[in-house]
């Protein structure tokens, strides 16, 4: 445990927590949303610092990142809690449920691993993942510089759910992010993820153009698929950058929801849609071929087969000589 940042005195009996927009007011020996911070004795504590749940060293587009670093390991490491409440969440068993069994590491001792695993696999560096990394935030920013000064990167999978000061302070250290981008309608992050769409909106330009950038959706069959929304969407990631990669995961029954899984027919419709706007989008969960090509050309840079990948080009594209999207070296 350690104490929390970004909170602030209501009274006697009530602190509040300023780390997500959600801004809880948490009365004496209670937790807010997340069930992670904790107020103790006018304090408020940061209940998971250190407490690892997942690890485990895993190819760099399972993230998903295809354009960073494409075919390369990196070491995933996850705590426990979630600032949302998504109901078809894939990870619930450590993102919402309490008693999810954790360990104790240091930042010293998981980068030691790190290096440890670059040694021996080429290890990029940490991927704060699997359960919501903003909510384990005094731990990333103790983690994150040393990651830094060895000389490897620090990669977010984030809902992006933090207030403005807290997600400006994390990007400082963030090399690459993927943005689980739920949908793109405020009533579908209301209904099925007990948040609000803006201010993840707001986090992701702030993030464009300062990071590498990559973002998810996973479309619920009847709620967040519909083809005038998914236009929207793909529109506005291109106003940011076209060729921010998009990722459109497909849903499956999980925690609280039991509705069938999405068709492939509304996948590829909405993998259409998309291409009208962005030069890069790929589909999750399907089992497919995802290469990644040239967007002036067609000529093919990576092939993917599941997690097998091999990079045909690196500097720039053999077809066209067009410039390649993906890092590949410093």
């Amino acid at each position: 445990m350690k104490q929390a940042s970004f909170y602030s005195p209501i009274d006697n009996e009530k602190i509040q927590c300023e780390l997500c927009p959600r801004n809880c007011q948490i009365p004496t020996g209670k937790s807010g949303f997340c069930n992670i911070r904790f107020h103790q004795d006018g304090k408020l504590i940061a209940t998971n610092y250190g407490q690892v749940a997942a690890l485990a060293l895993d190819p760099v587009e399972k993230k998903p990142l295809y354009h960073f670093y494409p075919g390369r390991m990196i070491l995933s490491v996850g705590t426990v809690g979630c600032n949302l409440a998504c109901e078809f969440c894939q990870n619930w068993q450590i993102s919402r449920e309490p008693g999810a069994l954790t360990r104790e590491v240091t930042p010293e001792e998981l980068v030691k691993l790190a290096l440890e695993t670059q040694r021996e696999y080429g290890n990029l560096g940490l991927a704060y993942t699997y359960s919501e990394p903003g909510v384990w935030y005094e731990f990333l920013l103790d983690t994150m510089p040393l990651i830094h000064e060895a000389g490897m990167k620090n990669v977010l999978v984030t809902n992006a759910f933090l207030n403005a000061r807290p997600w400006a302070e994390l990007l400082k250290w963030t090399d690459a992010a993927n943005i689980d981008l739920k949908g793109f309608q405020p009533e579908y992050y209301r209904q099925w993820c007990h948040g609000w769409l803006q201010p993840v909106l707001d986090n992701i330009q702030t993030a464009a153009g300062r990071i590498h950038l990559e973002i998810t959706t996973l479309l619920v069959p009847g709620e967040n698929d519909d083809p005038g929304q998914l236009e929207a969407l793909a529109r506005w990631i291109a106003a940011l950058d076209p060729d921010i990669p998009l990722h459109l995961s497909r849903y499956f029954p999980n925690y609280k929801l039991d509705r069938p899984p999405t068709s492939e027919t509304s996948l590829q419709q909405a993998y259409r849609i998309a291409r009208e706007y962005l030069n890069y989008v790929y589909l999750g969960n399907v089992g497919a071929p995802n290469e990644t090509a040239c967007p002036k050309c067609g000529t093919v840079l990576v092939k993917r087969n599941g997690y097998q990948v091999k990079v045909l080009a690196k500097s720039s594209c053999p077809g066209c000589g067009g410039p390649i999207s993906y890092l590949m070296e410093d």
